[in-house]
């Protein structure tokens, strides 16, 4: 079983023993993919990710291997964003984004901000009560969004009463343009 995955134009690709790397002009992503009967090689213009043997495993890892490596490309040419609202109903709560720490202020009327910290592969914005997490890599981008949708999670009360918090509305999108 095997896949071949052609690479796109404007992107360099280096494949060093486990460690695969994608570069391209909306930015960098690293992988490392290790597997005992899985094998990725770089060939010309393409990349290779086959396995010897017919196990339903081995078949199962080579899929998952091409959608992580066909994403990357498309990560590093277009790039992923992902889109939160900010949902409130009694007291306004105002989100702030500070390097790469995101504070959530006023959330249910606390007097301290909440607070978490990203790496530095994805990019948060806020405009209103939208906020947006864009970056190159699809799995960075999606724990971001994660991160700051748990963030705002509301422990010890109903959740059908307060729905205050940051939502995910759209997910995983490829930035078109």
């Amino acid at each position: 079983m095997e896949k071949v995955i052609e690479i796109p134009k404007g992107v360099k690709v280096k494949l060093e023993g486990f460690a695969f790397e994608a570069q391209g002009p909306k930015g960098k992503v690293s992988k490392i993919f290790k597997n005992e009967y899985v094998t990725m090689e770089l060939k010309d213009k393409n990349i290779r990710i086959y396995t010897k043997r017919e196990k339903k495993t081995d078949i199962a890892v080579v899929g998952t291997w091409a959608s992580i490596v066909n994403s990357a490309f498309i990560g590093v040419t277009k790039g992923f964003i992902y889109t939160m609202k900010i949902v409130y109903a009694h007291f306004p709560v105002k989100v702030t984004v500070k390097g790469n720490q995101v504070l959530l202020d006023n959330f249910l009327g606390e007097k301290s901000p909440r607070k978490i910290t990203l790496g530095p592969e994805t990019k948060v914005t806020v405009k209103g009560d939208l906020v947006t997490v864009e970056g190159s890599d699809l799995e960075a981008t999606g724990n971001a969004a994660a991160s700051i949708e748990r963030m705002s999670k509301i422990k010890g009360f109903d959740p059908r009463v307060f729905q205050d918090g940051i939502y995910i509305v759209r997910k995983g999108d490829v930035i078109e343009g």
